[in-house]
């Protein structure tokens, strides 16, 4: 098994990531000014002594010649040695210095730049200097000016930059890092809450909902999503509890029914017609292939099963409906147009439109109208019968899964209640609509389903 480079908790991989990128930036920012302070520092003090130095030097091949040299602030030593090596001006109260001879200046009107340890009085410790010296000529001669400026000040700044990068950036980092898992724990604290209720909720209780923080951030997006997602899973798992609670009453009806007819038939052989009896166990049969038959096109439909689909024409599946009617108990009135193709199951289309006439011919009193029309690039199918209507405040529990009207249920006690549900999730699944319209006397369907772009 691989090791992994982060670890697993998103707040330690934040904080991890937080803090490997304050490493980074601190990092840099730490080497670039370990490589320029100390040039930086020593810039400075070697502009001020050569410019205290020129000055003497220019002074000098003026003619303007002092025995005691005025030093500038932060310039410890000026001096003027002749060619014999004789300190001829100095700084006030510097006393001679010796070892300034060995640090000598071959070319003239060239600076030269050394580092030493030296003591500007016999009493004083020696401490770090920068030296420079100047031979020029003057009215006196071949002289030299040297001058030098105390380096204790840049030593001990560049003490403490190196102190602060090598200490200060470890606790720097801590810091980040403590700040990172507390700031991280903080905003993750709704989620760990969201968890938790989560797991507590089960199929048994889908009522429970997870807590949504205030923040209006991106947590609160995401509880709200996730309640919604209850929502419809409650109500999805309800209308499973109750489907799978009204199929089995729908199924029990036809089997009780069958099974009664047989045990009277087995009790009194003698007595029974069974010619009717097999005719009534036939009928009882054709109902529980009928619903077992929609039962399974719904599961299809509910799983996102996709049957083999080509170009309809529903033309043709109205044409082939109202052939198979011919001398029904009422006729079908068609009005339909040359063509009308649908992109869909063949296999669908045909059990839609045999619902919706099924329906029809079980409420109609003399006729039903089929219309099958194209209106732009919509398709639209239109069955309406002369009955008794549906009420408006019913228009849309009739196409819900095994919901029958007390008048449905008076003029066909073999129905089932599938019917219209299942012709709205096949027009549903082929991205189209079906809905009750307006009509009297009697109830009209309408279907629209798009036309396909190239049929």
């Amino acid at each position: 098994m691989a090791k992994r480079l982060f670890p697993r908790s998103i707040r330690a991989r934040l904080t991890t990531v937080a803090t490997l990128a304050a490493a980074v930036v601190f990092t840099i920012t730490a080497a670039i000014t370990l490589a320029t302070a100390p040039a930086n520092l020593r810039g400075a003090v070697q502009t001020r002594l050569e410019l205290a130095v020129r000055r003497v030097a220019g002074e000098l091949e003026s003619g303007e010649f002092h025995t005691v040299l005025q030093t500038p602030s932060r310039v410890q030593l000026l001096q003027v040695v002749s060619a014999r090596g004789n300190v001829i001006a100095t700084s006030p109260g510097v006393s001679e210095i010796p070892t300034l001879m060995r640090f000598r200046a071959d070319q003239p009107e060239k600076i030269y730049t050394t580092e030493l340890t030296l003591s500007r009085h016999l009493t004083e410790p020696e401490a770090h200097y920068l030296v420079m010296a100047l031979k020029v000529n003057s009215p006196i001669g071949v002289t030299t000016v040297y001058g030098a400026a105390s380096l204790t000040d840049v030593d001990k700044a560049l003490n403490w930059v190196e102190v602060l990068m090598f200490l200060g950036i470890p606790l720097i980092l801590l810091s980040v890092a403590g700040i990172a898992w507390a700031v991280v724990g903080a905003a993750l604290r709704p989620v760990e809450r969201v968890r938790a209720e989560m797991a507590e909720i089960t199929g048994q209780d889908l009522s429970r909902r997870v807590p949504v923080p205030d923040t209006g951030d991106e947590i609160t997006d995401l509880a709200t999503t996730t309640n919604h997602t209850l929502d419809r899973l409650e109500r999805t798992v309800e209308t499973q509890r109750r489907f799978v609670a009204d199929a089995s009453h729908e199924l029990r009806s036809p089997i009780s029914a069958l099974r009664a007819q047989l045990e009277v038939a087995s009790a009194y052989p003698d007595e029974t017609d069974w010619r009717a009896t097999g005719e009534q166990a036939l009928a009882a049969a054709d109902r529980l292939t009928g619903i077992i038959d929609e039962l399974l096109m719904l599961a299809r439909l509910d799983a996102g099963a996709v049957s083999e689909r080509r170009v309809v024409d529903l033309v043709r599946v109205a044409e082939d409906q109202i052939r198979r009617r011919t001398g029904g108990r009422v006729p079908i009135l068609p009005d339909l147009c040359a063509s009308a193709p649908v992109y869909g199951s063949p296999m669908q289309l045909d059990r839609l439109l045999t619902n919706l006439l099924d329906n029809a011919t079980r409420h109609a009193a003399t006729r039903i109208d089929l219309e099958v029309s194209v209106e732009g690039d919509k398709v639209i199918v239109t069955v309406t019968d002369d009955g008794d209507g549906i009420p408006p405040q019913d228009r849309e529990r009739v196409f819900e899964r095994f919901t029958r009207l007390a008048p449905a249920r008076a003029k066909d006690k073999g129905g089932s209640g599938l019917g219209l549900a299942l012709c709205r999730d096949i027009a549903t699944a082929h991205d189209g609509t079906l809905s009750l319209a307006d009509h009297s006397p009697g109830a009209r369907f309408v279907a629209v389903f798009p036309a396909p772009e190239h049929a």
